[in-house]
């Protein structure tokens, strides 16, 4: 019992799962955030950051761009297996049994994310969590055209990955110190990122009260 919990503990923990997996790790945990049903439950936003902190300090010994170009490889990947996941699922998608990871509001949050802002909600889902997990299954679910989606697709994953891993280098190589206090950088990045996703929430939730009245 106790190594299933260490296993959680490197699991969610971004800098413990770097140290303990390095780039492979690192790359699957990216992919399977951005491609699969179970991805949002890993901490995508601050992984990155993080990534990009280690890699400034020496921590995480890759060359940056490396670092970079093999991240947005595998979120264009994983954003491609989603596509085709919900492609190939199609309307049955929204009538699929819920389980612990799969739960119909999330796919009905995307779908009002992306019925206000069609494809660039594929750019402006990679900094949302849960929604960068849903927005490429809905997307192929709605049959969007397939290179429409890849434009969307390498443009949200080059922003994406581009800023907060080059944003992590720049601080971890400028303060390196700045990687023995990881757990409040990070913490204040994800109130950062909820507090957006709260605000953004209830205004969807505003939006969609109005447009059924």
């Amino acid at each position: 019992m106790q190594n299933i919990f260490d296993f959680f503990e490197i699991l969610f923990h971004s800098d413990k799962l770097i140290h303990y997996g390095g780039l492979v790790l690192l790359l699957l945990v990216v992919f399977a955030e951005t491609g699969l049903f179970i991805g949002f439950i890993f901490p995508g936003d601050a992984l990155l950051f993080t990534a990009g902190i280690l890699c400034g300090t020496k921590d995480l010994p890759v060359n940056i761009f490396l670092l970079i170009v093999s991240l947005i490889l595998v979120s264009i990947l994983g954003n491609l297996v989603g596509f085709l996941t919900g492609k190939t699922l199609g309307k049955r998608l929204f009538t699929k049994k819920e389980t612990w990871f799969f739960k119909h509001r999330h796919l009905e949050t995307t779908r009002v994310i992306y019925d206000k802002y069609g494809g660039v909600s594929l750019i402006a889902g990679r900094f949302i969590w849960i929604v960068r997990t849903f927005v490429p299954i809905l997307a192929g679910a709605i049959d969007m055209n397939f290179w429409r989606f890849n434009y969307y697709n390498v443009v949200g994953a080059v922003l994406w990955v581009g800023s907060l891993v080059t944003g992590g280098f720049l601080l971890g190589r400028e303060i390196p110190e700045s990687a023995q206090n990881l757990e409040f950088i990070i913490a204040g990045i994800t109130i950062v990122i909820m507090t957006i996703v709260i605000r953004g929430a209830i205004k969807l939730k505003k939006l969609d009260k109005r447009n059924k009245t």
